[in-house]
Order: structure tokens, then sequence, then C-alpha cells
């Protein structure tokens, strides 16, 4: 069994053989909202990259994954001239967990995450070149899209993948979710698994698996769970779903969405089983400058898919920082 092992002086990040954080590099701690301990890291380009870097890209994972889930990510976007900033959300990653059962993926409300956002920018803007492209995936993306809607001007443009604007709750219609949401919560259960579901992260195979369909990185991901055990987190609370739920339907708002002028791209998993893709493509259509973008037979997690399907991911990418920071051609004499 592979050993983790400590890269950063100051935040640890974790590595194992074939994920190791990609040099150039360094985990912090920042305060969030309530004075929370999160955790943060910023990469920069080599100079043999990129003399100057192209601008900044702010990283934002789903729910559940921490910074380590894109290191190879964040190496694609070393290796185009970007600096990087990635977080761990509270609740998630070696960020301060909100129960003291770590697995339990727990929210209490929308404001701690956007002011926690906030101030991951406020901490690190002045060591952050632009301009910035926002990246996001899944809870990410919906905060991110948030953000935007909120008034934040600092960014040239984002990338939202498979955003978390309507979560599905299978055969349980949504008026039904939030009827048994709101009963919990009020009975003082908001941190209980929703349906004493504990979905033990470590009990997981990708036989079973409805986020990727590439097992090579399906696996390395399982090698950091088990390597670093404190990085996993379990089954959402009836807090999170709420959280959830209600984090989707203010993004929705369609005042809120035109409201957002720079360029967004939405790309959108088409075998989703966790959000609505027809969602995606609603919001995406009432963006002023949006864009929207589905994978055939892309899962969840496009940017942990096979490498044709997350290849467009890229492209999209790179389309979108063409856009904002072209790249200069040069020619001989």
């Amino acid at each position: 069994m592979n050993r983790a092992q400590t890269f950063a002086a100051h935040a640890p990040l974790m590595g194992v053989p074939g994920a190791a954080p990609p040099p150039g590099g360094d985990g912090d701690w920042f305060r969030g909202a309530g004075g929370m301990r999160l955790r943060a890291a910023l990469w920069t380009p080599s100079p043999m990259v990129a003399k100057t870097p192209r601008g900044t890209v702010v990283l934002s994972a789903g729910r559940t994954e921490p910074i380590e889930k894109y290191y190879e990510f964040i190496g694609n976007l070393l290796a185009r001239g970007w600096c990087v900033l990635a977080h761990d959300w509270r609740g998630q990653g070696l960020s301060a967990r909100l129960l003291p059962d770590r697995l339990k993926g727990h929210a209490r409300a929308v404001e701690e995450f956007l002011d926690d956002y906030g101030r991951l920018l406020e901490t690190y803007q002045a060591r952050m070149p632009q301009p910035w492209i926002m990246v996001g995936h899944s809870m990410g993306a919906c905060l991110n899209l948030l953000t935007l809607e909120a008034g934040e001007d600092r960014f040239a443009a984002a990338l939202l993948s498979s955003p978390m604007l309507r979560v599905k709750t299978g055969k349980r219609s949504m008026w039904s979710v939030k009827l048994a949401l709101r009963w919990n919560i009020r009975h003082g259960k908001a941190g209980d698994y929703v349906l004493d579901d504990v979905d033990d992260p470590f009990d997981h195979d990708f036989e079973g698996n409805t986020l990727t369909s590439d097992a090579a990185r399906y696996d390395l991901w399982r090698q950091q769970l088990f390597a670093c055990p404190h990085l996993a987190v379990g089954a959402p609370t009836y807090g999170w779903l709420a959280f959830a739920i209600d984090a989707g339907e203010r993004a929705l708002k369609p005042k809120a969405l035109k409201a957002v002028k720079i360029p967004v791209t939405v790309v959108q998993a088409d075998r989703d089983e966790l959000v609505w893709k027809q969602t995606s493509r609603w919001a995406a259509k009432r963006l002023e400058r949006g864009r929207y973008v589905e994978i055939p037979g892309a899962r969840h997690e496009i940017i942990m898919e096979a490498d044709e399907m997350r290849g467009v991911f890229l492209q999209e990418f790179d389309a979108l920082a063409d856009t904002v920071a072209p790249v200069l051609e040069t020619t001989g004499a």
C-alpha cells in the first residue's frame, strides 16, 4: 500500500506514485467565514513554459473532492502557461470539517461558502496575475456561478463542468424531498445522513461508479484516498442536501443569470446521473455570453474522464483562454 507524502511546508499537499503535486506549487492555510481554517494551493508555471504567466485559473472542486484529485488538470493548465489557485471547500479535503464525524458531507448555508470564496480571492489576489479564469466542477461550478451573479467582476471568463444546478433525486419528486428536508431539519437532524445512508467511500469500486468511465484515473484517485484517508468524504447530510437545492435554485433565477456579463462556457456530461443536463442547457442559454457544450458518453466528472472526452473540456478551456489572453505568435527574421 502506498504511503502519502507531504510536499508543502505550510499546508500539506499529499501525493502517491503517479499522482504527485505538480512542481511550482505551495499549499497554505487561510481563514474562511467564522475563522474556519481552509486549505488552498497556488502554482506558478515554469519559466521554461512561460516567462510571464498568461494569467490565473481559480479552480473549485465538486462535493467530496480535494485539491489532490486535480493534479493532472493542474499540470495541464501549468503547461499552458497559467498560474493555478486551487482550494478545498469547507467540510472537505484538508479544510476544517463541520461535524465531529469527518465522513459526513455537511453544509449549513450558501452564504458561508460564498464568503469563503471571497476571502480566498482577497488572500491571494496580490499573487494572481490577471486575467483570471474561473473553473469549477459540480458544486464548485454552482457556487462559482452564484459568485458571478452576486457581482464579482474580477474574472474575465468562466468554464463550468456539470454544474450542480438541479440535483437528481431518484424516484422521489423534488416536492417530496423538500418536505422531508424541512421535517428532518426542523427536528434537529440536519447533521444526519440522508436516509441514514453512510455510503462509506472506502467501499466503492469502479464497476459501481457513476462518475467516470476511465478505470485508470478512477484507480489513481482510490490510491490517493487510501494513502490519505483524511481526504475522504462520505454521503451527504440533510443539511448538505438542503444547501445544494437552495444553491441551485438561487443560481437559476433568470435575472441573476442575465446579470453575468463575462463569457461562460458550460460543459455538461451526457450520461450524468447526479445533476440534470437539461437544467445546465437552460441556464447556459440565459447567460448573456453563455455557451453550452454536451459531451456524448461522458459521466459526471468530465475532468476525470477518458482522454477523448476530457480533451473536449481542455479544448473549451483553450478557446476561452485564447479569447481573454491570446498567445502572441512570433516569427523568425
